[in-house]
């Protein structure tokens, strides 16, 4: 498996890849959406390719912690057939680390709580960080990466194309 950044010829296998890995269009809709913002980061959109097929996905666009730039990571997709065999967790690492080496201070998400914690996920309120939505509770995670400061607390905000689902 190679992990990589996003290439221009990749759109349509990153959209099928959520597509697939959803019950929904929902994510491959938001992806085209991030895509366009100007949140969008094109260093942070890794896609896992075995034998020259595109079979994850994951990606961090530009958000903010009060007027802090901050990450915002998702969708996180792998196709079905490629489902739990280690893709999701090394586009994890992969993303982290280059969020990392690019001095993002943290990375903030929504997902399982049974999940993300292997990545160093922790509910975003213990650092001060809240969420768009109260009630998404210990789901709203945070990852401080090596430039975190601890001053970094308020109101999380993802990008405009987050709002609009």
């Amino acid at each position: 498996m190679l992990i990589r950044r996003e290439r221009p010829d990749d759109v349509a296998a990153i959209a099928e890849v959520h597509a697939a890995a959803f019950p929904t269009e929902l994510e491959a809709n938001l992806v085209t959406a991030l895509r366009a913002s100007d949140a969008w980061l094109p260093a942070l959109s890794l896609v896992a390719e075995e034998g020259g097929l595109v079979v994850g996905h994951v990606v961090c666009t530009r958000a903010h912690v009060d007027t802090t730039p901050a990450l915002g990571l998702g969708p996180l997709g792998v196709r079905p057939t490629h489902q739990k065999s280690g893709v999701g967790g090394a586009l994890m690492h992969a993303v982290l680390g280059a969020a990392d080496a690019l001095d993002e201070p943290v990375v903030v998400l929504l997902g399982h709580t049974d999940y993300y914690p292997r990545f160093g996920f922790e509910p975003a309120g213990n650092l001060g960080i809240t969420p768009p939505v109260a009630e998404w509770g210990a789901h709203f995670q945070a990852r401080p990466l090596s430039t975190y400061d601890s001053a970094i607390r308020g109101p999380f905000a993802y990008a405009q194309p987050f709002n609009e689902l």
